[in-house]
């Protein structure tokens, strides 16, 4: 299945249906008097948040969603119907924004969550409404409301445990190939990943949701590239492995970058708890390795992990550490007994 963050819908609630004008016909009674019911109301477009999706993929095949009006009032005092209501089904982590693609007017980030986005218009009255002791025959009625139409952009955020974030070509994919059973596209080249893969990390009885998310380039927070795409995603994670190319000539411009992104994107990404780790080490010497992540330490202010994903080099250090930062349940004491899967 083609995985899609990002569409673009049309949905109209319905229109109210219109009173009723009529009067009361029976035989041996006379002057029966108005008796034309309210129109029913128009359905409601209504979005619900399910589980079983992973991708906006079906808003590609279907942009319009249009809800049923109301039935018009008839006789003897009958109210129509109400029109159907329109349920529209996204994945967990959807946020529903308005054409401008600033206003927010849903998150959906918990399964069965529930949002209101376009009200069905109101029934219009019949003339049974309008009789009184000077008016006993009104012809009066109401027509329906109209029912609310829009533009709707739905944005997918994937939600995960972990996020691996870095410049193109900085060995995410094959990273995660090695510790889950995510089959991700790996090339010797850079923007091999166009879109998020997700997979689960396994530690005896417990279990995390590594993000491979599309690498960063300069600019990537004004758009540049899949920009604020990208980065959308990383909001949700919380925690970030941040993996560096040991063989790029100086490692830490390539660090540069992804911060400054970061931070120039905002929401809270740049606050976030990020693992550092050199990849690709088993392509350097040990004193080449040693320099650069020292000057990377040195320039981070924190420790860096030395790994190869390719090799599996130093990633059990990485994957113990990231266990503890998203607080998975039942890791105890004897963790460090019980082997995580290991799929290289």
């Amino acid at each position: 299945m083609k995985f899609l963050d990002e569409a673009k819908i049309f949905v109209k609630s319905g229109d109210g249906g219109d009173g009723c004008v009529s009067f009361r016909r029976e035989k041996f009674i006379e002057f029966g008097g108005p008796d034309g019911g309210d129109g029913g109301r128009g359905g409601d477009i209504e979005f619900v948040c399910v589980e079983n999706l992973n991708t906006l993929i079906d808003f590609r095949y279907r942009q319009h969603y249009k809800a049923a009006r109301g039935t018009h009032g008839m006789g003897r005092n009958r109210s129509g119907p109400k029109g159907e209501t329109i349920v529209i089904k996204v994945p967990v982590g959807t946020q529903i924004l308005s054409e401008d693609k600033q206003t927010l007017i849903a998150d959906m980030t918990e399964p069965g969550a529930r949002a209101v986005v376009a009200k069905g218009g109101d029934g219009g009255r019949g003339n049974a409404r309008f009789k009184s002791s000077t008016n006993q025959a009104p012809r009066r009625f109401d027509p329906g409301w109209p029912g609310e139409e829009m533009w709707l952009w739905l944005r997918l955020k994937l939600i995960a445990d972990a996020g691996l974030i870095g410049l193109p070509n900085a060995g995410k994919s094959t990273f995660l190939a090695a510790v889950s059973r995510a089959h991700p596209k790996i090339g010797d080249y850079p923007f091999t990943t166009l879109h998020p893969n997700l997979g689960v990390v396994r530690l005896g009885n417990d279990e995390f949701v590594l993000a491979d998310l599309p690498g960063l380039i300069e600019g990537a927070s004004d758009g540049a590239g899949l920009g604020t795409r990208f980065l959308g995603h990383a909001e949700r994670c919380r925690v970030l492995l941040h993996l560096v190319d040991g063989t790029e000539a100086d490692p830490l411009e390539g660090y540069r970058t992804v911060r400054d992104e970061i931070a120039a994107y905002g929401h809270g990404l740049e606050d976030k708890p990020e693992i550092l780790a050199l990849n690709k080490c088993d392509a350097l010497s040990d004193a080449d390795a040693a320099e650069k992540r020292g000057r990377l330490a040195a320039e981070a202010g924190k420790a860096v992990h030395l790994i190869s994903g390719f090799a599996g080099a130093g990633v059990d250090a990485v994957i113990w550490e990231l266990f503890g930062l998203v607080g998975a349940d039942g890791v105890g004491d004897d963790a460090e007994d019980q082997p995580w899967e290991v799929h290289r």
